[in-house]
C-alpha cells in the first residue's frame, strides 16, 4: 500500500541513531546514512557608510572665511536594504541509518542530497557567504596646498668677543628656513580662495585684459570653480560614501529558551561587522515559533519492531529583525530544529 505525504518537512530515513562521537568511524556497510535537516537563516544586508574628514585648517575657517565647518572626523552608517532567506543543512548531531533494501531507489523520499540528507525538489541549500570589510583610511589633503611648506625667518644670535678683562655680547643677524605654522598656511590658502573668486567675477563682468567668450569663458569659470572647491576642502573637509554588501547567518538553537540572537552589528568606524565584533551596535533577530497542537493518536497494536523513518516537522515561525526598538524586517518561515521530530514505519513508505 502506498501512502502519499504532503509537506512534512524533509523526511529522512532511519533505523538506528548514530552518536555524534562515532562519526569518525565508517558508516555500516549496506546501509543508507542520513541526517535530519536543520534551518539556517541567511541575512543579506546592504548599507552605505559615510566617512567625513575634517579639513586641516578647519579651526581657522571662521577667522579667514567667515564659515563654521565641522571640526572632527566622523563616520556614520545607514542600512539601505535587508533580506532574509531560510536554507537547509544536515544536522550532524542527528544521524540515522537504514538497511538499503529493495524498493528504495523508487521512493521519492529517498533522494539523498550531496549534503547527506534526504530532501524534496524544493529544498534549499546553504551557499557561501562573501564578506567585504571597509578599509580604514584617513583623509587625503595632499597636493591641495597653495604654496610651499617652508618660509624664511630671521633670528638674532649673539657671539662673545673676548677682550683683556671681559667678554662682550655682539648681535649677529642670521637668516634661516623654518616651517610655516598651520595658521600661516591657512591664511595663504584663504587668500588664494579670495583671489580665485575675484578672478571669476572679473571674467563674468568682463573686467579683464583678456577677452573671454562662449566656450572659453565657460571653461575658465569651471576651472576657477574647481580650484576654489579644492582649496575649500582644506577648511570644510570632505565626505566619502562607501557601499557595503554583507551576508550573515543565524542557526536557531532549539535548546535556547529565549529565541533572541544578535544577527550582526553596525559600527560607525567599521561598518557592517559580525555578531562577535563588540565594536558595533547590535541588530537583533527575534524568532517566535507557532505552538504545535497535540495530534490525535489511534490505538497502536503491539507487533514486532520494524525499521522506522525519522523526520522533522518544521515549526512555522515569525522572524523579526530589530534595530533597537525599530522593526527592520518581519517574515514567516519554517524552521526545522524548532519543530517536532517524529517517525513512521519504513514499510509504509518503501515498496
Amino acid at each position: 500500500m502506498k501512502m502519499k505525504f504532503g509537506f512534512i518537512a524533509a523526511m529522512l530515513l532511519s533505523v538506528m541513531p548514530f552518536m555524534a562521537s562515532a562519526q569518525k568511524n565508517s558508516d555500516p556497510e549496506g546501509h543508507l546514512t542520513y541526517s535530519l535537516p536543520t534551518t539556517v537563516i541567511a541575512i543579506e544586508v546592504d548599507a552605505v557608510q559615510e566617512r567625513f574628514y575634517a579639513g586641516p585648517y578647519a579651526k581657522f575657517a571662521e577667522k579667514y572665511l567667515g564659515i563654521k565647518p565641522r571640526l572632527k572626523d566622523e563616520s556614520t552608517i545607514q542600512l539601505t536594504q535587508v533580506r532574509m532567506t531560510s536554507m537547509v543543512e544536515p544536522d550532524q548531531t542527528r544521524r540515522y541509518s537504514i538497511l538499503a533494501g529493495k524498493g528504495m531507489e523508487n521512493t521519492p523520499l529517498l533522494k539523498l542530497s550531496s549534503g547527506g540528507f534526504v530532501t524534496f525538489a524544493d529544498g534549499k541549500y546553504a551557499e557561501q557567504a562573501v564578506w567585504r570589510f571597509p578599509t580604514d583610511d584617513k583623509g587625503d589633503f595632499s597636493n591641495k596646498a597653495v604654496s610651499s611648506n617652508l618660509t624664511s625667518g630671521s633670528a638674532t644670535l649673539y657671539k662673545k668677543e673676548g677682550k683683556e678683562s671681559a667678554y662682550n655680547r655682539v648681535a649677529i643677524q642670521q637668516n634661516m628656513v623654518v616651517e610655516k605654522t598651520l595658521e600661516q598656511k591657512a591664511a595663504e590658502t584663504a587668500d588664494m580662495i579670495l583671489k580665485l573668486r575675484r578672478q571669476r567675477l572679473q571674467i563674468v563682468t568682463g573686467d579683464t585684459d583678456a577677452t573671454y567668450s562662449g566656450e572659453a569663458m565657460g571653461a575658465a569659470i569651471d576651472e576657477l570653480t574647481r580650484l576654489e572647491n579644492e582649496y575649500m576642502t582644506l577648511f570644510t573637509g570632505y565626505s566619502e560614501s562607501q557601499p557595503q554588501h554583507m551576508m550573515f547567518e543565524v542557526i536557531p538553537d532549539p535548546a535556547k529558551e529565549n529565541q533572541l540572537y544578535v544577527a550582526f552589528r553596525m559600527s560607525e568606524s567599521g561598518g557592517l561587522v559580525p555578531a562577535d565584533n563588540l565594536s558595533g551596535k547590535p541588530v537583533l533577530m527575534e524568532i517566535v515559533p507557532q505552538p504545535f497542537a497535540q495530534p490525535e493518536t489511534a490505538p497502536v497494536k503491539k507487533s514486532k519492531p520494524v525499521p522506522e523513518i525519522h523526520y522533522r516537522i518544521p515549526a512555522a515561525c515569525t522572524v523579526r529583525l530589530l534595530d533597537g526598538t525599530s522593526l527592520l524586517l518581519q517574515s514567516r518561515m519554517p524552521i526545522y530544529q524548532l519543530g517536532q521530530e517524529s517517525s513512521i514505519p519504513a514499510d509504509m513508505v518503501i515498496n
